[in-house]
């Protein structure tokens, strides 16, 4: 199972309690750490973090630079973490535009948890799911017959993604808002979407618990007729 999360709502939750943006985005950053092991209690398979998109630089500079901080923060202390939960970590997005000594220590965390298989946790970081689907068309040109699924491979090797990961299976957004943001564009065709509106901070792994229960529910039909059977967590009814 594949579940992607737009982690939305740090400003406003530190807004409401009076605080500075950057403290809500702190609170984000150690939100992320409950999430990691509910989905790691749930057997998700690959979990995928909207963490900076491009869009974000337009923000002003010491945001920005607090959101990379945390990045390379979290990096530095969750990866020895991470190889003893098994847990491969894998940044996407695009890295030309990245300090040098974040970029190093992103090469350093998914060289060290390359072996790891329980989870697969991507973080999305200087990402456009519009800049990688042109870049991807921009190479398949040169491919003969190209498939939908060499296409999602290729998709992965635009992004860094190591390896390329699956279709989503379940898109959550937290904050309240209603909308893609230029997230997993073509990965979330089929995907069933639920938007929360209590802010990243406070979406626990009860409440992650609850989206994955509320997905498992859904009827996934892809375009085709239901059968009387229902849909297990993960699976594609028919």
């Amino acid at each position: 199972m594949h579940t992607a999360i737009i982690m939305d709502g740090n400003g406003r939750w530190a807004s409401a309690r009076n605080l500075e943006r950057a403290a809500g985005h702190r609170a984000g950053a150690r939100a992320v750490d409950g999430i990691v092991r509910a989905a790691l209690a749930a057997g998700v398979d690959v979990l995928t973090l909207y963490a900076f998109s491009a869009d974000n630089w337009f923000r002003p500079d010491p945001e920005v630079s607090a959101l990379f901080g945390l990045l390379h923060r979290f990096l530095a202390t969750q990866t020895e973490r991470a190889l003893e939960q098994s847990i491969r970590l894998n940044v996407i997005g695009r890295r030309d535009r990245l300090a040098p000594a974040l970029r190093r220590q992103i090469e350093h965390s998914e060289q060290v948890t390359a072996g790891c298989g329980q989870l697969h946790l991507r973080i999305a970081v200087d990402y456009s799911a519009r800049h990688s689907l042109l870049e991807a068309a921009r190479r398949m040109a040169a491919q003969p017959a190209p498939r939908a699924e060499d296409f999602l491979q290729l998709l992965g090797v635009v992004d860094h993604s190591q390896p390329a990961a699956p279709e989503v299976d379940l898109l959550i957004r937290t904050g309240g808002e209603r909308r893609l943001s230029d997230f997993l564009l073509w990965e979330c065709a089929y995907a069933e979407l639920l938007f929360v509106d209590c802010p990243w901070p406070d979406f626990d792994g009860a409440a992650f618990a609850g989206a994955l229960a509320e997905y498992a529910c859904r009827q996934r039909r892809f375009g085709r007729i239901s059968q009387p059977t229902g849909t297990a967590l993960g699976g594609h009814s028919p």
